[in-house]
């Protein structure tokens, strides 16, 4: 009852913070006399949807019209024709042009091309900028979280490391994990991949698992970090499961895919780029499958929020926060969920790769 008592209250402030959010970008558009508010709701989403050079906690608007954000800056890291290393605090939030070694470069759009020192943009027919874009190995703000969460997971389970070889029992916050650590040991791994091969992928399995979890927690945060609703992260879970899946494979797993047993030889020579095709479709369903439903998440609480503003009455502002309260309790399940089916199908992969043949 405590935990669920206090999921709720850290629930209703990220809603209030989120909502002071939203009103805070009124208020400037409003001032700049600039778009109407469903426009700006729709661009505001779609920011906080984005990835971002900068890790801004809220910004405001000061008495003499100057916007201001609370927040650090993050490194950019380039390569144009030699190492380029700076502060994203240069690009001032995309409002300047950050001079660096001679060379000026622009954020658009939130990329970063090369332009001039007046931040020119060109442009071909279909309004595509053609400026020059240097290859960009910046810390952004999910690849900071990512680091973050990386921490965050070494250092818990490192301490129940050492806690499990000094006691049977773990200690402190271990408590809480050790349940979860054995669900999916007993009800994920064994029985998907078996008691042979379990142990060598609880490793992979528990860490994909608490890394999508605590990810997803974060991103239902007022921090604005949606790491999972990255298509570019997802993809790179899903290619690690099938890259995992195809070098474990052994002789019955490929036998199956290639030449099936007890199907006529005609019929293996058709099912066999279909079923190597499938090797393919299913890594590519993991990865759209959790992209899909973090993004479609944050999309429909963020509308909700944004009716608050629209309404601007007594009956429909408290509905719509009544209703983005009670689906950001239920995307606080969803964020578990999509951990849960992101393991179980990477365990049936693995299981399907390592099943031993039966004759």
């Amino acid at each position: 009852m405590r935990n669920s008592f206090i999921s709720k209250i850290v629930v209703a402030m990220a809603l209030l913070l989120t909502v002071n959010a939203f009103a805070k970008e009124k208020q400037h558009g409003e001032e700049a006399g600039e778009k109407d508010l469903k426009t700006e709701i729709k661009e505001y989403i779609a920011h906080h949807l984005l990835d971002s050079y900068d890790f801004s906690l809220y910004s405001y608007t000061n008495d003499a019209g100057e916007h201001k954000y609370v927040g650090f800056p993050l490194p950019v890291i380039l390569w144009d024709g030699g190492l380029k290393v700076f502060s994203s605090s240069k690009f001032h939030h995309g409002e300047t042009v950050a001079e660096v070694g001679g060379n000026h470069y622009a954020l658009y759009h939130n990329k970063i091309y090369k332009t001039d020192a007046n931040g020119t943009i060109n442009y071909d027919a279909d309004h595509h900028p053609t400026n020059e874009k240097p290859l960009d190995f910046s810390f952004t703000k999910n690849v900071f979280f990512i680091l973050l969460v990386s921490i965050i997971m070494f250092l818990i389970f490192s301490r129940m490391a050492k806690n499990y070889k000094n006691s049977a029992m773990p200690t402190g916050f271990g408590r809480l994990l050790e349940p979860i650590i054995l669900y999916i040991r007993d009800d994920i791994a064994r029985p998907n991949i078996g008691e042979k091969h379990y142990r060598r992928f609880m490793g992979y399995l528990l860490t994909v698992f608490f890394f999508v979890w605590i990810v997803n927690l974060f991103g239902l945060t007022p921090l604005g970090v949606n790491v999972t609703n990255n298509i570019a992260v997802t993809l790179a879970l899903a290619l690690i499961t099938y890259f995992i899946t195809t070098f474990s494979g052994n002789k019955n797993y490929w036998g199956h895919i290639f030449w099936m047993p007890g199907v006529p030889t005609p019929m293996k020579i058709i099912l066999a780029p279909i079923e190597l095709l499938g090797t393919i479709i299913k890594p590519f369903s993991l990865m759209i499958r959790l992209y899909a439903n973090i993004t479609a998440g944050h999309i429909v609480l963020m509308s909700i929020i944004g009716l608050m503003f629209i309404f601007k009455n007594w009956i429909g502002s408290p509905l719509s926060f009544a209703l983005a309260f009670a689906l950001s309790l239920l995307e606080l399940l969803v964020a578990a969920l999509q951990a849960y089916i992101f393991t179980m199908l990477s365990a049936l992969y693995f299981g399907a790769a390592v099943e031993e043949g039966h004759h």
